[in-house]
């Protein structure tokens, strides 16, 4: 199974240099995506419903302090280890949300139920590091 980094550096090499925060929200899509469409995730690391939207904390420690990344960060990421309808997985993400800015990607994962629930109550203010399940991301974006 592929890691994080090895769908990061992928969807770095389609999109060239994007934001930290774009980053994240692509990497949260296309596994969204890949678990409503298949069933299986395209990775084992989670997500946490940070302030600013789903976070992977082991993608934000390799990216901390930056604002832009390229793929060179990703140098021991190795994008064979994706399937090729794993790839077809991220194309398909990076066609819908690859021309978002990052603030409404930002926008739009809080106005959905993954972020939202695993959140609770509390405000977009509040630090927090509850996960979003993977199965609460297969059922939501299954359901659409």
């Amino acid at each position: 199974m592929a890691n994080v980094f090895d769908v990061a550096k992928y969807i770095l090499q389609k999109e060239g240099s994007i934001s930290t925060w774009k980053l994240q929200k692509l990497c949260y899509y296309s596994q969204a995506w890949a678990l409503a469409w298949t069933g299986k995730p395209l990775f084992s690391e989670d997500f946490q419903a940070w302030r600013n939207g789903p976070v992977c904390p082991e993608l934000f420690q390799k990216h901390k302090g930056m604002y832009f990344v390229s793929e060179d960060i990703f140098s021991d990421a190795d994008t064979d280890k994706l399937a090729d309808d794993e790839k077809e997985t991220i194309d398909t993400v990076l066609a819908s949300y690859g021309d978002m800015e990052p603030y409404e990607l930002r926008a739009q994962t809080h106005a959905e139920d993954p972020w939202k629930n695993a959140r609770g109550n509390l405000d977009d203010m509040t630090s927090c590091t509850n996960v979003i399940t993977k199965n609460a991301m297969g059922e939501y974006y299954g359901s659409l």
